[in-house]
C-alpha cells in the first residue's frame, strides 16, 4: 500500500471533522461543528436509549480527538476559525503519530 504522508494527514483530518460533524449532529440538540454550550460529548446523560449507547460506544475516539483541547470550549467567545485551527493543528500531529506507528509496523511506503 503506497500512500504519502500529506495525503494521510489530509486524509485523517478530513476523517476527524466528518466524524465530528456527524456524531455532534445525530447526538446533539444542534448541528455544529462543535458544540455551543461546551458538552464535547453530547448524548451521553440522553433518555434516549439509542443516543446512549451510540455516545459509549464513540466516547474513546471521541476522548481522542478532543479532550486535550477540551478548555477551548470554555473560551467567552473564542474567534470562529481559532477552534478549528487549533483541533486541526492537534489532529495533524496525532496523524503524524499514526502514520509514522503505521510505517513502523506495516512497512507502509510512499508514493
Amino acid at each position: 500500500m503506497k500512500i504519502s504522508t500529506t495525503r494521510f494527514i489530509i486524509y485523517f483530518v478530513v476523517s476527524a471533522l466528518v466524524f465530528q460533524f456527524v456524531s455532534n449532529s445525530l447526538l446533539g440538540k444542534e448541528v455544529r461543528l462543535f458544540p455551543m454550550n461546551g458538552d464535547i460529548f453530547p448524548g451521553a446523560a440522553s433518555p434516549i436509549t439509542w443516543k446512549s449507547i451510540v455516545s459509549t460506544i464513540i466516547f474513546p475516539i471521541k476522548y481522542i480527538l478532543l479532550r486535550p483541547l477540551s478548555f477551548l470550549f470554555e473560551l467567552q467567545d473564542p474567534p470562529p476559525p481559532f477552534l478549528l485551527f487549533a483541533f486541526v493543528l492537534y489532529w495533524t500531529a496525532i496523524a503524524f503519530v499514526i502514520y509514522y506507528l503505521l510505517n513502523k509496523i506495516f512497512g507502509l511506503k510512499k508514493a
